[in-house]
C-alpha cells in the first residue's frame, strides 16, 4: 500500500493518517501559539508537510499550495520570534495599527482576486473543473483560504493580535469546504480551530492590555 494513502475507516469514511496526524500538529500549533512557544513553528512546519501530502491525494491543489506556503512561513515565523526574544526578552504582542489593518484587508481582497484568476486559468484549483457557477465559487473559496492563511501566518510572525481574527475569517470558509472535499478530519479540526482561535485572541489581547497597564504603573 502507498504510505501516503494509508489510513483507517471510521463511521464509513476513510481517514488518511497524513490528514489525521497533520491536523493534530495543526491543533498543537494553535495551542503553542497561545503560549507564544517557539515550538509553534517547527510543529507547524511538520504539520504543513503532512497536510500537503493529504491535500495532493485529495486533489485539492489550492490547499496543497497553502500548506507549502505554511512551511515557508513557519521558517519566517521562527526567525521573527527568535529575533523578538533575544537576550531573554518575552515576545511582545500588539494590535495592528489602523494602516496595518487596512493593508491586511486590501491584501486579502486583491490577493484573493489575483490568486483566484490564477487558480482558474491554470486549473490549479479543483473547482476550476466544476461547471459554473459552482466552479467559480469553489475557486474563489480556494483562493480566499490560500491568501487568508498566508496573511494570518505572516501577521502571527509579526506578533500582531489581529492574526487571530484573520483566522476566524478563514475558518468560516474552510470548515464547509473541507467537509465537502471529503477531508472529514480537516473539517472537524477547522471547527475546533474556530473555538481555539477565539480563545487565543482573547488571551493575546488581555496580555497586551496587562503589559500596557504595567508600563503605565511603572512610569
Amino acid at each position: 500500500m502507498n504510505w501516503a494513502n494509508a489510513g483507517f475507516t471510521a463511521f464509513g469514511t476513510h481517514v488518511l493518517w497524513t490528514d489525521l496526524v497533520g491536523n493534530i500538529a495543526a491543533l498543537a500549533t494553535v495551542l503553542l501559539a497561545m503560549r507564544k512557544s517557539m515550538w509553534t513553528w517547527p510543529v507547524q512546519f511538520a504539520g504543513a508537510v503532512l497536510l500537503f501530502i493529504a491535500s495532493i491525494n485529495a486533489h485539492i491543489t489550492g490547499n496543497a499550495l497553502k500548506q507549502a506556503l505554511f512551511a515557508g512561513l513557519a521558517i519566517y515565523g521562527w526567525w521573527a520570534w527568535r529575533r523578538g526574544t533575544q537576550d531573554g526578552r518575552q515576545l511582545a504582542v500588539r494590535p495592528a495599527e489602523w494602516w496595518e489593518r487596512m493593508l491586511l484587508i486590501l491584501f486579502m481582497i486583491l490577493g484573493t482576486a489575483v490568486v483566484g484568476v490564477l487558480f482558474y486559468a491554470t486549473g490549479l484549483s479543483w473547482g476550476a473543473h466544476e461547471p459554473l457557477p459552482k466552479g467559480a465559487f469553489l475557486v474563489a473559496a480556494d483562493a480566499y483560504i490560500f491568501v487568508g492563511s498566508a496573511i494570518a501566518t505572516w501577521a502571527q510572525g509579526r506578533a500582531l493580535v489581529d492574526f487571530w481574527i484573520v483566522w476566524v475569517a478563514v475558518d468560516l470558509v474552510g470548515v464547509p469546504l473541507a467537509f465537502s472535499s471529503g477531508l472529514v478530519v480537516s473539517g472537524a479540526v477547522y471547527g475546533i480551530f474556530f473555538v481555539l482561535v477565539l480563545v487565543g485572541f482573547a488571551k493575546w489581547l488581555r496580555e497586551y492590555r496587562t503589559a500596557g497597564l504595567n508600563v503605565a504603573v511603572a512610569q
